[in-house]
């Protein structure tokens, strides 16, 4: 056996609910893309959750093909989260995952089960404090690893993403020794988004890598944890010569879900009120154009429209002004584990 990498193609048979269940948290990371003014400052009570829940499954036989990320802000920090966990489990939701920074508030650990959770994936963004904690904040790593730790102990299965950006990518390759200590079960490597804080500080200290910054480091740390036969999955970013583009938003069913009721498509365009749906009176309403949608549609040859108008910095072009490949839509991930 050895790893094995895959390009995992969009499924138009399976519903992603990304569900943003508050938009406060206890850090202030540098990367966070969060926007309060563009996607509210409510906590969802129980009764909305468990209403929001029932849209996305409402009417359908098939259920199990739709998986809900509970997110925020941080996702425990809501009391209702395991109320929610167990609603979702109780509708038919084919697998549950909590987003979260480590610090596992209200004892979520004792509220929920490891038959009602699928995964807790924890955000940790260097492989010791000294890189991770001037992303995320002072005693953050030990936080952390330590909420790991405790959640391994009670038989979650556990989750770690690592975002990278300039500010560690140097330091992705000492993460599969952590990984393996820390007994990981799935690995995400995350391309930062230039939104909510990176947006805003993209001027003065860019974040995002170039090409050869991001495919001398990625898939060779990928293939290293799995060969410990933990599954790795990060973004393609950049598509091969010849090869298509497709964008998830027109192919599959993608739902990013926020307390003031937006609804995106697409997580690139989050900073601004184009997103295609709303709740309203508990039913999910398209709205008029022009939305994200509209401009999905578009076809150009660097790709992604939407990365070309909102975060252009990780396209290169020759000196004709063709660009020198195409940028992947952001839902497009590769898959590296064990055959």
């Amino acid at each position: 056996m050895k790893p094995q990498r895959r390009t995992v193609e969009f499924k138009a048979d399976t519903r992603n609910l990304f569900f943003h269940i508050l938009t406060s948290c206890n850090l202030r990371c540098k990367h966070c893309y969060i926007n309060p003014e563009q996607h509210g400052k409510e906590t969802l009570d129980e009764p909305t959750v468990k209403e929001w829940l029932k849209i996305f499954i409402k009417g359908r036989e098939d259920a199990q093909k739709t998986n809900v990320i509970f997110l925020g802000g941080e996702p425990t920090l809501n009391p209702n989260l395991a109320a929610g966990i167990k609603f979702a489990r109780k509708l038919g939701y084919g697998s549950i995952t909590v987003d979260t920074n480590g610090y596992l508030f209200h004892n979520i650990l004792d509220k929920v089960t490891p038959e009602e959770v699928d995964f807790f994936s924890f955000s940790l963004d260097g492989s010791r404090p000294e890189i991770n904690d001037p992303i995320r904040g002072e005693g953050v790593f030990n936080v952390c690893t330590k909420g790991i730790k405790e959640a391994k102990k009670r038989g979650f299965f556990v989750s770690l993403i690592y975002t990278v950006s300039r500010m560690n990518i140097s330091d992705l390759k000492n993460m599969p020794e952590l990984i393996s200590k820390l007994d990981i079960d799935r690995f995400f490597i995350q391309v930062i988004g230039i939104r909510g804080k990176s947006a805003k500080h993209q001027k003065e200290e860019p974040l995002q890598l170039t090409k050869k910054e991001w495919e001398e480091v990625v898939p060779k740390v990928a293939h290293e944890v799995a060969e410990q036969g933990i599954p790795v999955v990060y973004p393609k970013v950049f598509l091969e010569k010849g090869e298509p583009f497709k964008c998830a938003a027109m192919v599959a069913d993608n739902y990013f879900v926020f307390p003031n009721a937006r609804v995106y498509k697409c997580p690139l365009c989050e900073d601004f009120p184009i997103n295609s749906f709303e709740i309203q009176d508990g039913v999910l309403k398209r709205r008029p154009p022009i939305t994200e949608m509209d401009l999905c549609h578009l076809n150009i040859p660097e790709g992604c429209v939407l990365n070309k108008i909102l975060q252009p910095g990780n396209i290169e072009y020759d000196p004709a002004g063709a660009p020198k490949y195409k940028i992947a839509c952001c839902m497009l991930k590769e898959e590296v584990k064990m055959i």
